[in-house]
C-alpha cells in the first residue's frame, strides 16, 4: 500500500515540529521522534500535546517548550509547525501494526485492553522435545519385541505382524518467573495474561511472583475467565507493586523441595528489568545454579528496548553470564517474540554454546556468547 500524500506532508510537519523543539533546547533521540510520528497516526490526528508529552518530554521545562511551539503569537505562528495535517485512512502503518511496537508503560487504558485481548489468543508452550517414553507405531518405526510376542501369543504362536514403536514427542515445560515489583507492574499485567493463555491451553507451565519473597501463581491462573485468573494471581501475590530480592527469591526455587524439581530440564523464563533491592552477588550464584539444571534460561527486560539501554545494574551485570537469550519485554511485538522463542527447538549442545564469559569484577563488563539477543 503506497503512502497518500497526506502521510508525506505529516512526515514533513513532524520533521519540522522536532526540529523546533530541539532548536528551543529540548533532547531527544531518533526512536522518540519516530514513537511521536506513530502516536500521531495510532490516534488518528487527536491531541498533538498530549502525544508529545507522552514521547518527547521527560521534564517540565519540556512540557513549556511544547507549550510555546503549539500556541505562538498570532503574529508569529508557523502553520507548518502549529497545524498538522489529518490522517488519512491510507496511512503507512496500521493502528495495530504500530500499536504492536508501542511501549505497554505509556499506552493508554483502551491500547492496554486491546493489547490483553491479543495476548488471550496466543499460545505458549516449550518447545517439544523426544521422550524416553514410547508409544505404538505403526508401520513405521523400531521393532517392538514385546509387542511382537505378545501378537503372536494371541495368534496361537503365529507371527503374524511385527510390532512398531516410536518415542512420544512431549512440550518442555516452561517456568515462569515474574519480577512483581512497582517498577514491573504494567508489564507484569501483560505477561500474566500471557501466562493464562499458556495454563488454560494446558501446557506445561509454572508460573511465580518475584517480590521480596517466591508465590506460586499457577493455580490461580487456571480459572477459564482471564479477568478472574487476574484477579486472584494479584491477590495472591502479598507483594505486587512492591520491591524486589530477585537473588532470594530464585534461591527459594532452588532450596524449597517443593519448587526445585520444577526447574529441571524446564525452559526458565525470568521477567525482570534486573532493578533489585538484594545482594548481586547471591542472585549471580543461584541463576548459576538455576542454569546448570534448566534446559535453557530466558531474561525478558522491558529497559533492553530503550535507545543507548546497557545492563549496568548490578543484579543484571551478575545474572547475564548465566543467561542464554536475553531478550525485549516491552510491547506486544515483544510478548509475540517471546512465545516464538520458548516454542522454538533447541539442543542442549546448542545452548551449552551460547554460555557467555562471566563478568570482569575489575569492570564488570560481560562478553557475550552466542545467545539470542531479540
Amino acid at each position: 500500500m503506497g503512502s497518500s500524500s497526506t502521510d508525506h506532508d505529516l512526515g514533513v510537519v513532524v520533521s519540522r515540529f522536532v526540529d523546533e523543539l530541539r532548536r528551543r533546547g529540548m533532547t531527544f533521540g531518533t526512536n522518540q521522534s519516530v514513537r511521536f510520528a506513530e502516536g500521531l497516526v495510532l490516534t488518528s490526528g487527536g491531541s498533538v500535546r498530549d502525544v508529545a508529552v507522552a514521547t518527547l518530554a521527560t521534564s517540565p521545562d519540556d512540557m513549556r517548550i511544547i507549550d510555546e511551539v503549539l500556541a505562538p503569537e498570532p503574529a508569529t505562528a508557523n502553520p507548518d509547525v502549529t497545524h498538522l495535517p489529518p490522517l488519512s485512512g491510507d496511512a503507512r502503518f496500521s493502528s495495530i501494526e504500530v500499536l504492536r511496537r508501542h511501549d505497554v508503560a505509556r499506552c493508554s487504558d483502551d491500547e492496554r485492553a486491546e493489547i490483553r485481548r491479543r495476548l488471550r489468543r496466543m499460545t505458549f508452550e516449550g518447545e517439544r522435545r523426544r521422550s524416553r517414553r514410547h508409544q505404538p507405531r505403526t508401520p513405521r518405526g523400531s521393532l517392538d519385541l514385546r509387542a511382537t510376542l505378545r501378537a503372536a501369543t494371541r495368534a496361537d504362536g503365529e507371527l503374524l505382524q511385527l510390532g512398531r514403536r516410536a518415542r512420544r514427542h512431549i512440550t518442555r515445560r516452561v517456568v515462569l518467573l515474574l519480577d512483581v515489583s512497582g517498577s514491573m507492574e504494567p508489564y507484569a499485567r501483560m505477561m500474566l495474561q500471557l501466562a493464562h493463555a499458556g495454563v488454560v491451553g494446558r501446557g506445561d507451565i509454572e508460573v511465580f511472583a518475584l517480590g521480596t519473597r517466591l508465590t506460586r501463581l499457577t493455580r490461580q491462573l487456571s480459572s477459564r475467565d482471564p479477568d478472574a485468573a487476574f484477579e486472584a494471581a494479584v491477590g495472591m501475590a502479598p507483594d505486587w507493586g512492591g520491591g524486589t530480592r530477585l537473588g532470594a527469591t530464585v534461591r527459594a526455587i532452588n532450596d524449597d523441595p517443593t519448587t526445585r524439581g520444577f526447574a529441571r530440564g524446564a525452559i526458565v523464563v525470568l521477567v525482570s528489568d534486573g532493578l533489585d533491592r538484594g545482594d548481586p552477588v547471591e542472585l549471580g550464584e543461584q541463576m548459576q545454579r538455576l542454569t546448570r539444571v534448566a534446559h535453557r534460561t530466558i531474561w525478558v527486560n522491558p529497559l533492553r528496548a530503550t535507545e543507548g539501554y546497557e545492563p549496568t545494574a548490578m543484579g543484571m551485570r551478575a545474572a547475564l553470564p548465566y543467561v542464554d537469550d536475553f531478550v525485549d519485554g516491552h510491547s506486544l511485538q515483544a510478548f509475540e517474540d517471546l512465545a516464538s522463542l520458548v516454542a522454538r527447538p533447541t539442543s542442549r549442545r546448542s545452548v551449552a554454546a551460547s554460555r557467555r564469559t562471566p563478568a570482569d569484577p575489575a569492570t564488570g563488563s560481560v562478553e557475550w556468547g552466542g545467545g539470542q539477543e531479540l
